[in-house]
C-alpha cells in the first residue's frame, strides 16, 4: 500500500482537502479524506505501508493530455520516425495509433516528469478520416502495459490540411466541398455495410454476409455511437460542417482545436459540443490560425462549452500542458475551470472518467505532486504516481 499524507489535495469531484491523505493499494485508489482524522490507525501500522508526505505540497489527479501525437512523430527522429500521417489516401479509419506509438519515446518521460500521466494520441490531420486515437498511459514496459482505451475516437479533419495534402498530388480533396462529400460518402457507405451486417445477424440463412472490409468496419463504432469522431477544425465555417455533418449521422463528436470557436461560442454551447482547444505556445504557423488567441478557452467554458486544453505535441511540447492552463487563467478562464480542462474535462471529454481525471475510490492510483500552485511559473513536480506506482520523484533523480 502507498499512503500519501498532509497534502493539499484538489479532487475535481467537488470536495478538496487542505491537508489530506489518500491510500493506494492494488495500483488503485482506496480512500481519500481529511487527515490523519479520517485514516484507521491499523493502516499506519501496517508493515507493508509506504508513505510519501506531501506537506506544503498539491496534489493533483495526474493530467491529461486530450489531443497529441505523442510516439507517433518521435522526438529528434524525423521521417524515419514519424508515423502520423498515411498520405496516401484520404479515407483510412483503419489505422490504429497501438500499431505506430513508438513506447521509448522522450517524450513519454518527460510527460510524466511534468504531471501527465494519461496522453490521448493518434494520427495528424492530412486524410479527411485518419485514423483510430487511443488513450495511453506516460508509464508502461510496452503498448499493452499502457492502453487505457483504443481505439478512444476516429480521428476526422476539415479545412486547410487534406486540401494542402491531395492538392499536391491532384487528386481529392483539394476544397472543402470535397472533403465534406468524402467523409459523407465513406460514412454512408458504413450505414450500409451496417444495414447488410445487421442483417445478415438477424437471420443468417435468408441473408449474405457482406464481404469483409477493415474500412467500414472500423467506422461500425461511430455509427453505433461508442466512440465519437475526432473532428479536427479551426475556422468557424469548418466548425460548423462538422456539427451539421454529425446531426446528419447521429454522431457523437468532439472539435479538435476550436480555433475560431469563440466567434460560436453560443452555438457550440447549444449543440453541447465539446471543444479540445490549442494548442496555444506556438507562432500562427499558417492561415486558419490567424484568429489564435489564449482568451478562447474561458469565452468557450464561460458560454457553457465543455473544454479541455491539449498540446497537440509536438506542435506544443506535452511537458507544458500545465503552463498553456495557466496562461489560459491568465487571459480570462476562470481557474478551476483551467484545471478541469487538463483533468476530469479531458477525461470526460475523451470517454477515459471511469479510468482517471479525477482522485475517487476506485480510479486508477494516477498521481501528481507539485511543490507549489500548479499554474506558478516555478512550481515542479516532485512525484508521479501511475496506476499506484512512483514512476518519478524529483529529488531522487537529481541525486541519480
Amino acid at each position: 500500500m502507498l499512503l500519501i499524507k498532509n497534502g493539499s489535495i484538489i479532487t475535481m469531484t467537488g470536495t478538496n482537502y487542505k491537508n489530506g491523505y489518500i491510500l493506494i493499494d492494488a495500483g488503485k485508489i482506496v480512500e481519500v479524506g481529511e487527515y490523519p482524522t479520517g485514516l484507521k490507525q491499523e493502516i499506519l501500522n501496517s508493515d507493508n505501508l509506504s508513505v510519501i508526505d506531501a506537506k506544503n505540497k498539491y496534489v493533483l489527479p495526474g493530467l491529461v493530455d486530450a489531443h497529441s501525437h505523442v510516439g507517433m512523430w518521435e522526438d529528434s527522429v524525423g521521417f524515419e520516425g514519424d508515423d502520423g500521417n498515411e498520405m496516401t489516401d484520404p479515407v483510412t479509419p483503419h489505422l490504429r495509433a497501438i500499431d505506430a506509438v513508438y513506447h521509448l519515446d522522450r517524450a513519454f518521460v518527460e510527460a510524466y516528469q511534468n504531471g501527465v500521466t494519461t496522453v490521448v494520441t493518434g494520427p495528424g490531420s492530412a486524410n479527411v478520416i485518419g485514423g483510430q486515437f487511443a488513450a495511453l498511459k506516460t508509464y508502461g514496459r510496452r503498448i499493452e502495459d499502457m492502453v487505457v482505451k483504443s481505439p478512444v475516437a476516429i480521428k476526422v479533419a476539415f479545412g486547410e490540411n487534406p486540401k494542402v495534402v491531395y492538392n499536391e498530388r491532384k487528386m481529392a480533396p483539394t476544397t472543402r466541398m470535397a472533403t465534406a462529400a468524402i467523409l459523407r460518402e465513406s460514412l454512408l457507405k458504413a450505414l450500409e455495410y451496417k444495414e447488410m451486417l445487421d442483417e445478415y445477424n438477424e437471420d443468417k440463412e435468408e441473408n449474405d454476409k457482406p464481404d469483409y472490409d477493415i474500412k467500414m468496419e472500423a467506422l461500425l463504432g461511430v455509427l453505433n455511437k461508442e466512440i465519437p469522431i475526432k473532428a479536427h477544425a479551426h475556422r468557424a465555417d469548418d466548425i460548423l460542417t462538422a456539427i451539421r455533418i454529425a446531426k446528419e449521422f447521429d454522431l457523437k463528436m468532439t472539435i479538435e482545436h476550436c480555433t475560431e470557436g469563440n466567434l460560436i461560442a453560443d452555438i457550440l454551447s447549444e449543440e453541447g459540443i465539446p471543444a479540445i482547444v490549442g494548442p496555444y505556445l506556438t507562432d500562427r504557423s499558417k492561415i486558419e490560425l490567424r484568429n489564435l488567441s489564449l482568451t478562447t478557452p474561458g469565452v468557450l467554458s464561460k458560454a457553457g462549452v465543455k473544454v479541455a486544453i491539449m498540446t497537440d505535441h509536438p506542435c506544443m511540447p506535452v511537458q507544458y500542458l500545465v503552463l498553456a492552463a495557466a496562461m489560459a487563467v491568465r487571459e480570462g478562464m476562470d481557474e478551476a475551470e483551467a484545471m478541469k480542462a487538463i483533468t476530469i474535462n479531458a477525461a470526460e471529454i475523451t470517454g477515459i472518467d471511469d479510468r482517471v481525471g479525477s482522485i475517487e475510490p476506485g480510479k486508477d492510483a494516477d498521481i501528481a505532486i507539485f511543490d507549489g500552485h500548479p499554474f506558478e511559473i516555478r512550481s515542479k513536480v516532485v512525484n508521479t504516481i501511475i496506476d499506484g506506482k512512483v514512476v518519478y520523484e524529483r529529488n531522487k533523480n537529481e541525486r541519480d
